[in-house]
């Protein structure tokens, strides 16, 4: 093979690594198509009012209390399928009251909210 390389180690594995020269150039022929053409089209679609449910989520450190959440984040408004709403009118209707990870507050804010396409400004 071209530029592969084995290398034998002192406790008698073998390890194969590539030439890294080749795996440089091969890395330079992935940059030029991904400059050519965008991973993902944009449109000119209506603006959707509020902020994704992940981009408040990664705002915060896990875990929490619900009442922290609110204090911190209660004031920002997400989407939903049925229109924005504010976190924490969407908190109120939440039984938890502990998240122990981020995934634990996603689960339980979109069974309140439920889950689906975001409805935009008509």
């Amino acid at each position: 093979m071209t530029g592969v390389y084995t290398v034998a180690g002192g406790d008698g594995s073998e390890r194969i690594t590539p030439d890294v020269s080749e795996a440089a150039r091969m890395a330079d022929d992935d940059d030029s198509e991904e400059e050519t053409e965008p991973a993902v089209e944009l449109g000119d679609g209506p603006a959707v009012e509020g902020a994704p449910l992940a981009r408040v989520a990664s705002r915060l450190t896990w875990p929490q209390e619900r009442s922290r959440v609110i204090d911190r984040e209660g004031d920002a408004t997400i989407r939903t399928p049925d229109g924005p709403r504010e976190l924490a009118d969407v908190l109120e209707a939440v039984d938890t009251t502990y998240f122990d990870r981020r995934q634990t507050f996603v689960e339980a804010v979109e069974d309140v909210i439920g889950r689906g396409p975001v409805r935009t400004a008509e």
